[in-house]
This record gives structure tokens, C-alpha cells and sequence, in this order.
């Protein structure tokens, strides 16, 4: 029967009523326990910026093709008619200059670049960019951007960024006097340079320190031809995202394993899918030294240029990175400062990076003061003054400034290579490797013609004693001082030759760059060569116990045998044929010490820093084969008329 229309049955009329009840019962429950009762926290806090003793302004400047670069400006509320330091940095640009701790400038500006009682004592405006590409800054992201032409077709490079950001900046901030110094460090370095070409009136005074200058030669990338394959994990974050947020995941503590494992450097970045990164590719691909890496060397560039700003180099002698970047710019560029009076050069006996650091010591050696305070209060204060105060003081900054590590003390000198205060020209003089591994500056008379070693790429010659660490700065790696470290791990091995010196019974004094001449052969048809230079401490060192029978180098580098005929063209090495192999040490200025010994070691790889050479000619070494890596016997050879030697630039005191 059907039910009659517009009524409901018991039932249903009971079950609508449970459910009235509950739920009412889960609304009560869900009320808030105090209604109406507003949220603490506003919905767009505005920090009072009074108790700050600056001003921080973050801009968006409009380049010349349109893009935006993200820019952080901090004026100190004293500011008026005040020069600029700028620094254009890919490091995050709002990292560097915040603290949210401290209502003081010097507080806010740490880490990366900031030399900092200089920047505040100077009461200078700071400027730090973010550059194309990376972090709050528009546009896309090229390492090392080349300045237009062959390699950059696009009318934007690192020079017009910092022309375009210099004229905007000192039209728009009304405390600057409109004198605008640059610089920075490492990669900042470079870009401390580029703008050197074509610069903006308004430059007046540049500071590249330790810069990136030429990543085959001798900087990042590659020595010579060997790949430094421990910056894997830095071109991976670095150009992988925007904002570096794509990080390396470590597969081992000791990256000796990691490395040796992968077998390449290009199979380990095939493992981490790094084709999809464009530099990565770029340098896979471009593994001589073809018109890719010769095209953009910064030296190369700047030997074409006038030379308009005063502009001060500052090298590390124990720079970990870009050891080879500062000198290599100081020679090109010289010959442009027809007047002695735009180019200076500061020296000093630090890592990478150091001169805006505590500098009293590096490792276990000690230099007697805070070096990285004296160059930043005697020369870099000074300097920039000179150029970005409208009342000019005066400066008394030496052409180079250069510290004598050994002696420890600082140096004022008209140039470089000068070798003492006085003018003292150093005079290339060969220390011959001898038998019996000895090493002397008399030629070779006697004995055995040659030692020799087996290198075996599958037990590679480790750069420092393991385990070896990444590259990296946190107070538990080491990284900043592996050019310091004691070489006795490595002169006891039986792939090490190492050659030694009587004991010096006067002091041998060094300046300029050591340059390795080497009469090797090998039993395979490729080779690295590494050679050190080396400061034996004596067995006991009074008051630095630990220093007795220290090694220390104070000049070492590698070279990759296919290069030897020609950096652009790489060649198969003609087998058990003994062939001269000449390359650069870095830049030295040390004495070594009566009672100390001089040692010369030779070896083949430099594990893991630099890839191995598999010691098989293949056309492309970061593509070779687990087959291609095979051991060689190496020779060198120290007999008349096959002398191996270290040509070093000694200086005689008048």
C-alpha cells in the first residue's frame, strides 16, 4: 500500500531526530572554546627600522635588455655624499647581508666578500647583487658569463650588468657621492674584473681578490689539462636550480672511495644525471684547451684593454682554488700601466679567501701577526679611501705588497717579480735532481740515469691523507688548508720519488713562479706529472715541536702529459721514450731557512682532486673505460745531458 502523501512514518521521524541530535552534539564539540577571541599575531608584522643603525633597501634594476637583478642596498644612517661598494655575487645576495640578531650594520654584513670593519669604518654604502639568473634576480644563469661576442651572442654580459647597475645606482641613492668602487672574491672576483672592460665613469677603484681568471690553465676547473673532479658537487648545486637548492648527497665519507668507485669523472656525473646541467656539458665536452676556455680567459681579455681604473689584485699563496687567476692578470695587465700608478698587487700567505679573515696562521705554520688584519687596515682601508672619499687622502700603498713567508714579514716593492725592497732581480736557476735522490744546483756527473716508480690508477696517490673530505668550508673540513699540509705521507711511498738538498747552511730566498722541467718517460701512452716543491723543517723546531721534520710546499702543481706538445691538441705520449715536459709552479715568496732542507717529489696522480689519467691514450679522459686505466712504469731521468731540474727564481740580496 502506499503511504499517504506529506506524511512520515515512526520511524522516520525517529531516525531525523538522532540526527538533529548528533549533529548539534559535533557542532557544540567543534565551537571554539572562546568564541570570538582574535589571533595574536598580526597578519603583516612591520619591524620598526629606528633602532637599526641603517637603512636596507632591496630593488629590482632594470638591465638594458630588460631584465631585473635583485639588489640590496645598506646605507648607514650617518651616510652623506658617501661612496659605493659593490659587490655582483651568485651567493645570495639577501644572505649576505642579513643577521636577525643585531640592529648594526657590522653585524648584518658577514661571510662572502665582507670586509667588514673596512666597509663600516670607511662608513661606505654596500651594494650586493644577486646576478643573472641566481636567487632574486631574473634572467637565466650562465657560469663564468662570457662578455659578448663568439661565445655570449647576446648583448648582455657581467661588464654591461655592472655598467647598467652602477648608473642606476648613483643616480637613485641620494647619500652616494657618486664614486663607485667593486670587489669581491673567487667567483665575485671575476666580476670584480669584468667590468675593467668598458668601464662606467662613476668605477673608480676595483679589488678582485683571488678571482676565477682562466678555469683550464690553472683555476677551478682544470690544471693543465687534469680535471679537479672535487668540484663535481659545486657545478651541480651551483647551476642545477636558481636558488642552489638541489644539493650533492654524500655516498661516502671519504671521497678518495666515492671518486674511485665511479671509475670517470664523467661516468660519476652520468650517475648523478648531469647532462641535464649546460656547463657541465660544456666542460665534459671541451676537455683541451680549445677556444672555449681560451676565449674567455680573463688575462687574455684584459691584455687588450686600457687599463683606466686603479685596480689592486690580491693573491693567496696558498690559494686552494684560484691560485693561479691574480698573478695571471698582473702579468697580462703590467704592461698597460705605462704611467706605474693604476695597477697594485697584494700578496699574502693565506688560503682562499683569508685576507678577510683572522690570518695569523694557516694549518700548523704561524706568521707571527694577523696578516689578514694588517692588509685590511694598512692597504685595503687606505686604498679605497683614497678613491671613494671626496677628500681623497692621501695613500702610501706600495705597487705590490707582497709577504716573504719563511721570514715572515711584509714586503714594499716597485714590482713583481722584484725579490727585495732594494730591486733585486731573481735569477732563474735550475736545482737539479740527482742520484741517490739527492737535489743540488750543480748538474748531474754520475750515477744512475734515471729512478723510477709504478703508477697504478686503481691505488692513486692521495692530494692529503685520508680520509679525504669535500670540498667545503665548515669548521670541520679542512679543505682551506690542504696546501699546507704535511707531505711526509706521501714522500714515503714507493709511486713518490722525492729528492732532498744537504742541509742549507744559509738562507735561500725564492720569488716569482718555479718552473718544473721533468725528463720522463713512461711505459704507457698517457701520464700526469705532478711535481712539489717542498720546505723540510728541521728534525726539531723550538717552541712548535710538531713542526720538526715538517714538510711543506710551497709550490706544487700538475700537468697532463697529452698537452705536452700542445694545450689545444692532445696527443698519445710516444711509449718508454724519454720526452721533456716543462710547466709553471705557482708564484712563491719564501726563503728557506739555514738548517732546513729543500725536497723536490715527483709522482703521477693526485687522487681525488684530479681525475685519473688512465695512462691509455683515449680522445676523451672523463669517457674513458674501466679497460682504459691500466699501470704504467714511470721514469725520470737525472743524468748529463737528461737532466730533470726545478728552475727557481733565486734572489741574491745586494
Amino acid at each position: 500500500m502506499a503511504k499517504p502523501v506529506g506524511r512520515r512514518s515512526l520511524p522516520v521521524l525517529l531516525l531525523s531526530a538522532i540526527s538533529l541530535f548528533t549533529l548539534a552534539g559535533a557542532a557544540a564539540q567543534n565551537a571554539p572554546l572562546y568564541p570570538n577571541y582574535p589571533s595574536e599575531t598580526p597578519a603583516a608584522f612591520q619591524p620598526s627600522t629606528a633602532v637599526q643603525d641603517y637603512d636596507r633597501r632591496e630593488v629590482m634594476i632594470a638591465m638594458r635588455d630588460g631584465v631585473k637583478l635583485h639588489t640590496v642596498i645598506l646605507v648607514p644612517k650617518a651616510a652623506k655624499h658617501e661612496g659605493i661598494l659593490l659587490t655582483r655575487t651568485p651567493y645570495n645576495a639577501n644572505q649576505l647581508t642579513t643577521n636577525a640578531f643585531s640592529t648594526h650594520l657590522g653585524t648584518t654584513l658577514w661571510g662572502y666578500d665582507n670586509a667588514t670593519e673596512t666597509i663600516i669604518d670607511g662608513g661606505y654604502i654596500r651594494v650586493v647583487q644577486d646576478i643573472r639568473g641566481k636567487y632574486g634576480s631574473e634572467g637565466d644563469y650562465i657560469m663564468n658569463r662570457p662578455l659578448h661576442g663568439a661565445l655570449n651572442p647576446t648583448p648582455v654580459d657581467e661588464s654591461t650588468d655592472t655598467y647598467d647597475t652602477i648608473d642606476w645606482l648613483i643616480k637613485n641613492i641620494p647619500e652616494t657621492n657618486g664614486k663607485v668602487g667593486i670587489l669581491g672574491i673567487s667567483y665575485d672576483g671575476y666580476l670584480a674584473l669584468m667590468p675593467l672592460v668598458h668601464p662606467h665613469p662613476a668605477l673608480k677603484v676595483a679589488v678582485p681578490m683571488n678571482p676565477m681568471v682562466d678555469g683550464w690553465r690553472g683555476d677551478d676547473w682544470f690544471h693543465n689539462g687534469a680535471f679537479r673532479q672535487q668540484n663535481l658537487p659545486y657545478i651541480y648545486e651551483q647551476t642545477a636550480t636558481r636558488d642552489n637548492s638541489a644539493h650533492w648527497l654524500l655516498s661516502n665519507f671519504d671521497d678518495y672511495d666515492m671518486y674511485l668507485r665511479a671509475g670517470s669523472a664523467g661516468e660519476l656525473g652520468h650517475q648523478r644525471n648531469m647532462e641535464q646541467i649546460g656547463f657541465w656539458n660544456k666542460v665534459t665536452q671541451h676537455p683541451a684547451y680549445d677556444s672555449f676556455w681560451s676565449g674567455q680567459a680573463v688575462d687574455q681579455i684584459l691584455a687588450q684593454e686600457p687599463l683606466t681604473v686603479p685596480t689592486m689584485l690580491v693573491d693567496s699563496l696558498w690559494d686552494q682554488e684560484d691560485i693561479y687567476g691574480a698573478m695571471a692578470v698582473y702579468k697580462a695587465v703590467k704592461p698597460r700601466d705605462t704611467n706605474n700608478d693604476k695597477l697594485f698587487l697584494v700578496m699574502g700567505p693565506w688560503h682562499h679567501g683569508q685576507e678577510i679573515e683572522e690570518a695569523s696562521s694557516l694549518g700548523a705554520i704561524k706568521f707571527n701577526s694577523d696578516t689578514g688584519l694588517y692588509f685590511r687596515t694598512h692597504i685595503l682601508a687606505p686604498f679605497l679611501a683614497h678613491y671613494l672619499k671626496d677628500d681623497a687622502p692621501a695613500m702610501h700603498v706600495a705597487p705590490v705588497t707582497a709577504f716573504e713567508t719563511g721570514t715572515n714579514h711584509w714586503q714594499r716593492l716597485q714590482a713583481w717579480p722584484a725579490g727585495c725592497e732594494k730591486g733585486c732581480t731573481p735569477k732563474p736557476t735550475p736545482l737539479y735532481l740527482q742520484a741517490d735522490s739527492k737535489l743540488a744546483f750543480t748538474t748531474p756527473a754520475s750515477g744512475e740515469a734515471f729512478d723510477e716508480y709504478v703508477s697504478d690508477p686503481a691505488k692513486p696517490v692521495p692530494f692529503r691523507t685520508r680520509p679525504n673530505q669535500p670540498v667545503g668550508y665548515t669548521p670541520n673540513l679542512s679543505w682551506v688548508r690542504w696546501l699546507v699540509d704535511d707531505q711526509r705521507e706521501f714522500s714515503g711511498r714507493p709511486d713518490v720519488l722525492s729528492f732532498t738538498t744537504d742541509v742549507l747552511d744559509k738562507p735561500v730566498k725564492i720569488s716569482g713562479e718555479p718552473i718544473a722541467n721533468l725528463i720522463a718517460a713512461t711505459t704507457g701512452t698517457d701520464a700526469d706529472w705532478v711535481v712539489k716543491l717542498i720546505d723540510v723543517y728541521p728534525d726539531e723546531v723550538a717552541g712548535q715541536p710538531e713542526l720538526g721534520g715538517y714538510q711543506l710546499a710551497v709550490a706544487m702543481d700538475i700537468f697532463r702529459g697529452r698537452y705536452r706538445q700542445s694545450l689545444a691538441n692532445p696527443a698519445a705520449i710516444a711509449a718508454n721514450t724519454p720526452l721533456a715536459y716543462k710547466f709553471a709552479l705557482p708564484t712563491t715568496n719564501h726563503v728557506f731557512l739555514p738548517g732546513h732542507r729543500i725536497m723536490v717529489q715527483v709522482q703521477s696522480s693526485w687522487f681525488p682532486l684530479y681525475d685519473r689519467n688512465p695512462q691509455t691514450f683515449v680522445p676523451n679522459i672523463f669517457f674513458a673505460k674501466p679497460t682504459d686505466y691500466k699501470k704504467a712504469t714511470q721514469r725520470i731521468y737525472h743524468a748529463p745531458g737528461q737532466a730533470s731540474f726545478v728552475e727557481l727564481p733565486l734572489v741574491t740580496e745586494p
